[in-house]
């Protein structure tokens, strides 16, 4: 394990002073090296910040004046149909961060 360790400072410091890696090495590193977030979750963000926004444009509308009361301010759309579906996109942006296919869970194993 300390062997390990030892290889992957050695690599790394090889690569903060410009030394090459040779061809197994660079194949080694990018195995290594993978990204947290996927294009299937930057997708499933790009949904949730859609509905998002639609939650929000859901409550969008006119307001009460000094002259005229609106009585549209109190409607079920833009009191509970609006911030419920914002919500309920903040809730789908934490799954899509967090997501992880079967393929990447198989490959963590």
């Amino acid at each position: 394990m300390q062997n390990i360790k030892i290889k992957e400072d050695l690599q790394l410091e090889k690569q903060r002073v410009g030394i090459p890696l040779t061809k197994t090495n660079l194949q080694e590193e990018k195995q290594r090296v993978s990204f947290p977030l996927t294009k299937t979750n930057f997708i499933l963000m790009g949904i949730a910040g859609a509905i998002i926004v639609l939650g929000f444009l859901l409550m969008l509308g006119g307001s009460s004046t000094e002259e005229a009361f609106n009585p549209d301010i109190y409607s079920p759309r833009r009191i509970v149909v609006g911030p419920t579906i914002a919500f309920l996109g903040f809730i789908f942006m934490g799954f899509g961060i967090i997501y992880r296919s079967k393929k990447e869970r198989e490959n963590d194993k």
